[in-house]
């Protein structure tokens, strides 16, 4: 008895694969069940080869599987693609003209027509969801009812349409029902299914940002496209800019102003936010961007994951000024980051980057609902009420901690001066030798403050000769992955980062100290690892890097963890 399943639905991009997907993932979100759902698709509108790859459990999961027990096939590629990923006892629907194959391993049917049979050949996907609704051994009323909530804004005719199609895929395959241990059964529930994208939304709109300019870019677009349905019951603004360049200067003109701001972008959109980003270095405004990574150079693979901006976002924008690295790896976590983004970057005067990636942005997963919203936003700007000419407003005095204060241009009588050249206490520019080195020393002495803000790495099993490090989205999979190896007698714990800059060296250090470290990143170089030994002066380190595009998987990290342990 099974009580942890995976499934691949496979074929050309605009077959409703997708669709397949979330019909599946909500029958067993109303059941109380544990779904981890990951969409893989090219960066085409049509044809090229995609696939929805859903885990179900009965308890919480973070990372996706593999090793398949159910594989549907809308089109024969997909079969020929996809057949070696399936278990001995695994099963493989296979879309075809005319009923055929039919054994344990592999049952052909004709998802086409069945559903013409049903009243429009459309609604194939919905005929395929009911034939592996049937084979988990999931009651019809389920999905029945699932159908006339997703449908009901279609009116009953659509919804009608699609559950005599959803019946048609479940009675095909009768007699293949496999015993998951499942309980089938509509059950209420606090848990949420929720993306990284709109985690990342609902944690802005949590912070209280009130402008959200973009432009669009893959995979970051949906953070922004979560924000949108909100903009009818909050006081909240989306604006899409003519590029990226125009979204970070509204978001820091924004921000100037006093109203919360962030904008959301990938690598190359990122590339031409970094003279914005030195702006806001530079007139110390706060600023909150979130890059969702994704592979490159140039355009890269729009459509895939990767882990390669972390020493980007590090060092992008001209000569040295403070700011926030953060790197969530679950979508609770995302959406607790992102307030706390927003605070930080107020708090200190600086820019706060939020690294995801298209892995975190895109797969939903089963969370318990822990989120939270401040019944208070705390704010940190002063009373702009001096307009004594004899007092000047200092916005950038030389403070001991380096926080000067802030007030609201247009609030006062006071003026509020600002300039994106190297300045004076009052905000006039200067090119004063003195004044540069004030300032430069002023601006870094924030650095200790921002410090002990940071989170220290989670560490799981911290008695454990090696550990797996690992930062943003690799945490689920590793996680997993130490508890396999666990269970085979092999001693090994994990530190996992989701606070990456600025970094407290000397705590890194001592809790990294006489480990064998194993960084497990979706970069060539071990970037984490090449900043630990900067930090840290962590001397050396073995990797398992993946750089393909595609996620991590736990198997893949177990495998390669035995062979650096021997």
């Amino acid at each position: 008895m099974k009580t942890d399943v995976t499934l691949k639905i496979a074929g050309a991009a605009g077959q409703g694969i997708q669709t397949i997907g979330d019909l599946l993932s909500e029958v067993c979100h109303q059941s109380g069940l544990f779904i981890f759902s990951v969409d893989d698709f090219e960066s085409r509108i049509r044809g090229g080869h995609s696939f929805n790859l859903l885990r179900i459990s009965d308890k919480q999961i973070a990372a996706p599987g593999n090793r398949l027990d159910i594989l549907v096939c809308i089109n024969q590629d997909a079969y020929e693609l996809h057949k070696e990923e399936l278990l001995s006892e695994g099963i493989a629907i296979v879309n075809a003209e005319e009923p055929g194959t039919k054994n344990k391993t592999r049952f052909e049917i004709p998802l086409k027509k069945l559903a013409e049979d049903a009243g429009n050949k459309i609604t194939a996907n919905t005929v395929a969801a009911g034939a592996v609704l049937a084979i988990l051994g999931t009651p019809f009323t389920l999905l029945a009812d699932v159908l006339k909530n997703q449908f009901a804004a279609k009116g009953e005719k659509i919804a009608a349409l699609n559950i005599a199609a959803a019946k048609k895929g479940f009675d095909a395959v009768k007699g293949l029902s496999r015993n998951t241990g499942f309980t089938w059964e509509a059950k209420k529930s606090n848990n949420i299914v929720l993306s990284g994208a709109k985690a990342a939304a609902l944690g802005a709109l949590a912070a209280d940002c009130r402008f959200f300019p973009f432009y669009p870019m893959s995979p970051a677009t949906g953070v922004i496209s979560n924000v949108i349905p909100y903009t009818e019951k909050l006081p909240v603004v989306v604006e899409q800019a003519e590029d990226e360049i125009a979204a970070v200067i509204m978001a820091i003109g924004a921000s100037f102003a006093g109203v919360r701001a962030m904008t959301a972008t990938s690598g190359g959109g990122f590339c031409l936010m970094t003279e914005g980003l030195g702006l806001a270095g530079m007139t110390e405004t706060p600023l909150v961007i979130v890059n969702a990574q994704r592979p490159g150079p140039a355009t890269g693979m729009p459509t895939r994951t990767g882990q390669a901006d972390l020493l980007f976002a590090l060092h992008a924008s001209q000569d040295e000024f403070p700011r926030f690295i953060f790197a969530p790896g679950t979508p609770v976590e995302t959406y607790e980051t992102m307030k706390r983004a927003f605070h930080l970057a107020e708090k200190y005067q600086v820019p706060a980057i939020v690294l995801l990636d298209q892995f975190l942005a895109n797969s939903r997963v089963t969370e318990i609902n822990s989120l939270t919203v401040a019944p208070d936003i705390e704010r940190f700007y002063e009373q702009n009420n001096s307009g004594n000419d004899d007092i000047p407003y200092l916005r950038y005095a030389l403070a001991k901690d380096g926080v000067s204060p802030q007030r609201l241009p247009c609030s006062g009588p006071g003026l509020v001066r600002v300039t994106g050249n190297e300045h004076d206490p009052e905000g006039h520019i200067s090119e004063n030798a003195a004044n540069k080195i004030a300032m430069t020393q002023k601006r870094a002495a924030k650095l200790p403050a921002m410090i002990k803000e940071m989170d220290p790495p989670l560490l799981v099993n911290p008695t454990a000769r090696v550990f797996l490090v690992g930062w943003g989205s690799t945490r689920g999979n590793i996680l997993e992955a130490v508890e396999r190896l666990r269970a085979q007698n092999i001693e090994i714990g994990a530190a996992l980062f989701k606070d990456l800059w600025p970094m407290d060296r000397n705590a890194v250090g001592n809790m990294l100290d006489d480990k064998h470290l194993i960084m497990v990143e979706q970069n060539e170089s071990g970037q984490l690892g090449r900043l630990l030994a900067q930090e840290a002066g962590i001397a050396a380190f073995d990797t398992i890097l993946k750089y393909d595009g595609r996620p991590f998987f736990p198997d893949y990290i177990v495998q390669k963890a035995k062979e650096l342990v021997k």
